[in-house]
C-alpha cells in the first residue's frame, strides 16, 4: 500500500473512531481540515511517526533565544493530503491568532527554509514564553533556515489548534482589495501583500479575517484617522512606548521584522484603505 492510501486510511480510521487518533485520555489534539478530509491527531501519534526528530531552532522568533524541540516536518503532516489549486493553509491558534502560508512556502526545497510543527510532550514541557504564563505549546511551527525563504516574524504561530486549507485571502476576503485601478507596482499592493502577513494574523480589516486577537483596522475607523503619523509608526515599532497596559499583547516590530520601506508600504496600504 502506498504511503498516501496508508495516511488516508490512518484518517479514516482517525474519523470512525469517538478519540481520533489521542494516544493518551486528555493529550491535546491538532484538527485538520485539509482538501476534503478532517481529523484529529495527538502530539504523541505525530512524533510516533518515523519522520519526527529532534531539532535545533538556533533563533526562535517567539522565546527569541535558541531552542530545542521534538518536531515533525510540516511536509510529512500533509501527506497523504490533496490541497486544492489556488488554496492556501491557514494555521489558527488557541489564543485567535491566523496566519497564512502559500503551499511554495511550506514545500521544501533544496537550500530552502523547512518548516516543522514542534510537539510539546508531559515528560518534556516547554518554559512559558517571555512575559507570559503559558508556553507556546503544545503545537508550535518552527523553522529551519528561515531566512533562506523569506519567512516573517507572523509566520511563527504558536498554540496551533488548527490547520486548514482556505482559499488565498485575496479571493477570500475581496474587502481587502485596493482600488483595481492602482498599477501593478503601486508600493500600496506590496502594502496589503505585506499587511495580509504581518497583520491579518491578528487584526480584521473591514471585518475580513479569521484572526480575533486585535481590533479591526478599518471599520468603524481606520488607524490613519486618529493617530498622528509619527504617533502610528511609534505604536507599531514599540508599542507599550505609546501604550500599555496588562493585557497587551502587540509585539514591537523592529526593523528587521519590517524595514522602514515595508512599514511605509503597509501605511500606505492603511491610508489608502481608510477610503474604501
Amino acid at each position: 500500500m502506498g504511503r498516501r492510501l496508508l495516511v488516508l486510511l490512518l484518517l479514516s480510521l482517525a474519523l470512525a473512531r469517538p478519540d481520533g487518533l489521542a494516544a493518551a485520555a486528555g493529550e491535546p489534539l491538532l484538527h485538520l481540515e485539509i482538501g476534503g478530509h478532517e481529523a484529529e491527531v495527538s502530539g504523541s501519534e505525530l512524533l510516533a511517526r518515523p519522520e519526527a526528530a529532534e531539532i535545533l531552532v538556533p533563533r526562535d522568533v517567539a522565546y527569541g533565544r535558541e531552542m530545542r524541540y521534538r518536531a515533525l516536518p510540516l511536509d510529512a503532516l500533509l501527506e497523504g493530503f490533496d490541497l486544492p489549486p489556488g488554496e492556501v493553509l491557514e494555521m489558527v491558534a488557541t489564543d485567535g491568532f491566523a496566519a497564512h502560508f502559500p503551499v511554495d512556502l511550506l514545500a521544501p526545497g533544496e537550500g530552502g527554509a523547512e518548516a516543522w510543527l514542534a510537539v510539546e510532550t508531559a515528560e518534556a514541557p516547554w518554559p512559558p514564553l517571555p512575559g507570559k504564563e503559558a508556553s507556546a505549546g503544545p503545537f508550535y511551527l518552527v523553522w529551519l533556515r528561515p531566512e533562506a525563504s523569506g519567512v516573517r516574524s507572523e509566520q511563527w504561530p504558536y498554540a496551533v489548534a488548527t490547520i486548514r486549507s482556505v482559499p488565498s485571502p485575496a479571493s477570500r476576503w475581496p474587502e481587502i482589495a485596493v482600488d483595481p485601478a492602482l498599477p501593478a507596482t503601486d508600493p500600496i499592493r506590496a502594502g496589503q501583500e505585506l499587511f495580509v502577513v504581518q497583520c491579518m494574523a491578528c487584526h480584521t480589516l473591514n471585518g475580513a479575517g479569521s484572526a480575533s486577537m486585535g481590533p479591526d483596522l478599518n471599520h468603524p475607523a481606520n488607524p490613519t484617522d486618529y493617530f498622528t503619523p509619527e504617533a502610528l509608526r511609534l505604536l507599531i515599532r514599540d508599542p507599550a512606548a505609546l501604550r500599555s497596559w496588562p493585557a497587551m499583547q502587540m509585539p514591537a516590530f523592529d526593523e528587521e521584522m519590517l524595514s522602514e520601506r515595508e512599514l511605509d508600504q503597509i501605511l500606505a496600504y492603511l491610508a489608502h484603505m481608510a477610503q474604501r
